[in-house]
This record gives C-alpha cells, structure tokens and sequence, in this order.
C-alpha cells in the first residue's frame, strides 16, 4: 500500500487538486487531501518513521489502525491554561481546515501541567501524513498549510522513505528493587494514614521500572505484541527519534460526538491470585470514581449524565470494574472543556481531587513522560476521543521506563498494591517476552 500512496504521489493530477483545495483559503490554512488505497487493511507498523515525530493508535479489534508521521502543524502549551490554549489553537485551525474528507489532530499531555521532559507537557499535532485502515478499507489524508502546497508533495515522500530498522532488542536483567519497593511501600503507609486521618479518601501512586541495553526495543515490534495480547484496547503511541512512548489502555478519558459524551469509570483491579474483583475495596475505589465523574460534567450537560451498571473491563491477564457515563454536552461545550473538567479523574489522581493532587505535590510524585495523561484525537469538526494513557513504557536510545500505579484507599495493603503494579507491568514485561522468543524462532 505505501507503493501505491508513491503512485498516487507521483500523479501529475495531485498539484491541480491541492491548488482547487487551497482556493482563496488563507496562507495558513491546514489543506487535508484524501486518497483512497483499496479494500485492505493493514496496521501501518512496518512505516514507522526512523526519524522525526509519529503518532500511533489502534483498536485491532474493531478493525482500526491510523499512523500519522511529520506534522504540518503543532502546538504545544504547558501550565494551569493548557487545555484553554490547545482549545483556542484548535479552534483557529479549525475554522480554515479544508479537506475532501475526514481529517484528523492527535493530541498527548502530561499528567500535571508543569512537567515537560522529555516529550512536551501538551501537544496537538496535524500530521502531514496520515495512513488510515478503517472497515476494511485504507486511505492516507496528507496534509499541508496552503502556503505550503507546491513543495507538500516532496515532502510526503521524503516521510515515506525512511522507516525505522526493527532489530531484536538486547535489554540487561531488571536492577534489584528491594529499595525502590521498600520505599514505595513507606509512601502507601504514609497515603494510608493520612486517609485514616480524614485529610483525602483516595491516593494514586504510582511507580517506574528501568530496563538498561544496548538495543531498545523496536517500537515497531513491542506495539505489534501489545495489539495481539489485548486487541480491544487503546494501543497508541507518540515518539519523535529514539524517544518513544507507547503502551495499551482499557480506559476511555472522554468521547465526543456530536453531542453525544461517554466517558468510563474504571478503578479496582483484580489479577491472577488476587483478591476477588467483587471485594469492598474495589467496589469502594470503582464508586468514588463513578461519583467524581458524574459531578465533573454536572455542569457541562444540558441534563444530567447518568452512569451504567457496573460491569468487568478485562486487559490482558488484568482485569478492573468499568461503568460506562454517558450525557448530552451543552451548547458550546468542547472537547477540551470536558477534558479541563476530568483530568485527573479519582482513577489516577485520587479523592477529593485538590486534596489528592496536594498530596501527591507534597510527597514528590514523580511520573514520566505522558504516564497517566491523556492520548487521543480529533475530527476537523471537534469530534473525537481520548484515553488515560495507562500501561504504558518510555523507549529512548539507553533503554525503557516501565510505568505503573494503584489506588490507595481505606481497606488497602501496601504488599497487595505493591503486588498490583507488578501485575500492571506484567502487561509490557509479557510484551517484551513474545516479541523476543518469536524473533529468537524467526533466527534459527
């Protein structure tokens, strides 16, 4: 399918089309060109860039897979505003967008507002090629400022002609964490006081694992394995040269459409070995969720948002409670309004969220990357979707961050919430390991 997108490059039709695209539009103006590819589908991951940014999502399940590479366009924001400057930036593209089709925006952002290393705290992005497998059937959008469009074409198939290399990875034994856990496990006891004591209900903590070697893995190849092991989730991933983050989430943030919102509730976990899925804790944990989320967009609906039974959400070998909110947005609500009114939701922060978010502020909360963000997407019309970018790893030239957290709430033990992340990393520590032993196979 990429020699058939360089085919159509190569159209001598191409320019004149463009040029009726960017008819009397601003010299700024994003111009989102579709190209029809046939009746195939196909995951995109063997045009994975070696160099320069890419954005990467999928829902194997449902049939969908969407690489965007380059960017015509980017904004990046960072503090208390981020959402309001990503919405005001969004909106300015927006009213210019031309397009022959569907086009798209992928944006990522940090769990808090400040932290900026080593991916920007918020970024929205129109990629300048977007390769795209939907029901069946594939196109690229490619896209261009207009005062761009004569030079676009070059640039399209330079992005096309550099694919990142996918050698077997060589990563070094996990370092001894006694410490690392033993001091996990001293900031629970202090979550777990301090929730005995009446000043918050619930604490996220979360946790990081390195992996050192000489070859990281490909990202190319880990987001394969990721797709087949939990094909209903969010695979997604965002990198720009040798720093990648990626991972596979079963959370839903928001979507919207048209009017239309779903969000999930999503908290308590349960394992292999665990405790019962069904016990207080989670079903403690699950409904402060479900209570902060339902509060959060009260004032963002036309009528009240209502919340659907609980029901069990499985992830790989994890498996959490998940019930499904849905409500009408009002006049004039945006997608980043409802994100401004859920980030961080009771599920990765904690309960009250002021409270929590001071907490955590006060006892050094470290989180890497994108982890426990959000990642996601919009339509030109401010249509789309984000999810909480959980299960998630950093890749960068010296090796790979693991991520993972657990809710600490009245009932909890620090050995099972310790046990809980081990679990939560068991999603890519499981990803690594096929990815290896098949390529150990494909050598002989």
């Amino acid at each position: 399918m990429i020699a058939a997108l360089r085919r159509h490059l190569a159209d001598p039709a191409l320019p004149a089309r463009l040029r009726a695209l960017a008819a009397d539009a601003p010299a700024a103006a994003p111009l989102s060109l579709s190209l029809d590819l046939g009746p195939t589908t196909a995951d995109w991951l063997a045009a994975l860039p070696a160099a320069g940014p890419f954005w990467y999502q999928a829902r194997p399940v449902a049939g969908l897979y969407q690489l965007g590479i380059g960017h015509a366009f980017q904004v990046a924001s960072a503090g208390p505003q981020r959402f309001a400057a990503l919405d005001n930036a969004f909106a300015g593209l927006a009213r210019n967008w031309r397009h022959d089709g569907s086009a798209l925006a992928f944006c990522g952002f940090a769990f808090d507002e400040y932290h900026n290393t080593p991916l920007p705290n918020a970024l929205l992005a129109i990629p300048a090629v977007l390769l795209e497998s939907r029901a069946g059937r594939s196109r690229a959008i490619l896209s261009t400022p207009a005062g761009r469009l004569e030079s676009a074409p070059e640039l399209w198939r330079q992005l096309l002609s550099r694919p990142a290399a996918r050698l077997p990875h060589r990563l070094q034994p996990a370092a001894d964490q006694t410490l690392a856990e033993r001091a996990w496990v001293a900031r629970v006891n202090a979550a777990l006081r301090d929730i005995a004591g009446g000043q918050v209900a619930k604490i996220v903590l979360a946790r990081q694992r390195r992996l050192e070697g000489e070859r990281p893995p490909a990202a190319g190849r880990l987001l394969e394995a990721l797709g087949t092991q939990q094909p209903d989730s969010l695979i997604y991933a965002h990198g720009n040269g040798p720093t990648v983050f990626l991972g596979a989430t079963p959370e839903r943030l928001i979507r919207l459409s048209g009017r239309q919102i779903a969000t999930d509730a999503l908290a308590g976990t349960a394992w292999p070995g665990s405790p019962d899925l069904d016990a207080p804790k989670n079903r403690h944990e699950q409904s402060l969720v479900v209570d902060a989320i339902l509060g959060a967009l009260a004032g963002l609906c036309s009528t009240p948002p209502q919340a659907g039974p609980v029901e069990i959400r499985q992830a790989g070998s994890v498996a959490h409670l998940r019930s499904r909110i849905a409500g009408t947005a009002a006049a004039g609500v945006t997608l980043f309004d409802l994100l401004r009114a859920l980030h961080p939701t009771p599920a990765v922060g904690g309960f009250p969220g002021p409270a929590a978010l001071d907490w955590l502020a006060r006892h050094g909360e470290q989180r890497s990357a994108w982890y426990s963000g959000g990642f996601g997407s919009l339509t030109a019309s401010g249509d789309g979707e984000f999810a909480v970018a959980l299960r998630s790893a950093l890749l960068t030239a010296g090796g790979i961050e693991l991520h993972a957290g657990a809710g600490i709430v009245a009932g909890s033990t620090p050995q099972q919430e310790l046990a809980e992340t081990e679990a939560k990393f068991g999603t890519l520590l499981a990803a690594l390991a096929a990815r290896q032993e098949k390529l150990q196979k494909a050598l002989g």
